[in-house]
């Protein structure tokens, strides 16, 4: 486990000094402007566990960490939810324009959704990190989504855990039903965007 750790150091690093960014960027946008585009940051590193199994699908030995460093683009992962859908891209253009981080692949599953009903967008980053060891670009996900795709993806995700990847048919097409609701309180929701914001500035005056 001492190798797994120091092999992840730098995955850790990247999480962390991306969240203190990300959250940075909401706390400006609440002190600048009426609203923030981004509710709430998550991050993780992936479990060694999950780790290895995802290698095992790509056919990649167990202990071939260079080659899990080159294929594996998710082992260091940030989450951004947004309360509406427009605020996605508003968070995407924000990162685009960073200088700390460099775009390597962007995918878009709003405007053309998973077959399974499944909504985020996408950013693959390359950023870099000081470690002990001296300088070290790092890749990692950013996921980003609203709050009703976040808690569609968080129950799916447990569903794909629980049936190990083989969801049955009659609860993947109410997950697909689900998926489509989830998307239309999203669109709802921003028709009525202005008030909402108005409402919740009145809100935190009182």
């Amino acid at each position: 486990m001492m190798r797994w750790e120091a092999l992840l150091a730098p995955y850790v690093q990247v999480v962390e000094e991306l969240k203190v960014k990300l959250r940075g960027m909401r706390k400006q946008f609440q002190h600048e402007s009426s609203h923030s585009p981004i509710e709430f940051v998550t991050g993780r590193v992936k479990p060694v566990k999950s780790i290895l199994e995802k290698s095992s699908d790509k056919e990649i030995q167990p202990d071939d960490f260079p080659r899990m460093e080159k294929e594996l683009q998710d082992i260091a992962g940030l989450r951004i939810v947004c309360q509406f859908v427009d605020d996605i891209y508003t968070v995407v253009d924000m990162i685009r324009s960073r200088n700390d981080l460099k775009i390597i692949e962007e995918k878009d599953y709003i405007e053309k959704n998973k077959v399974s009903g499944y909504r985020s967008y996408h950013m693959i980053v390359e950023y870099p990190v000081e470690t002990i060891h001296g300088f070290k670009v790092v890749v990692a996900e950013i996921q980003i989504r609203t709050l009703a795709m976040n808690f569609w993806a968080s129950n799916e995700h447990s569903l794909n855990y629980k049936y190990k990847g083989s969801i049955p048919a009659d609860i993947k097409e109410r997950l697909r039903g689900a998926a489509e609701a989830a998307f239309k309180l999203d669109e709802e929701m921003s028709k009525i965007k202005h008030e909402i914001q108005e409402a919740h500035r009145v809100f935190y005056r009182s």
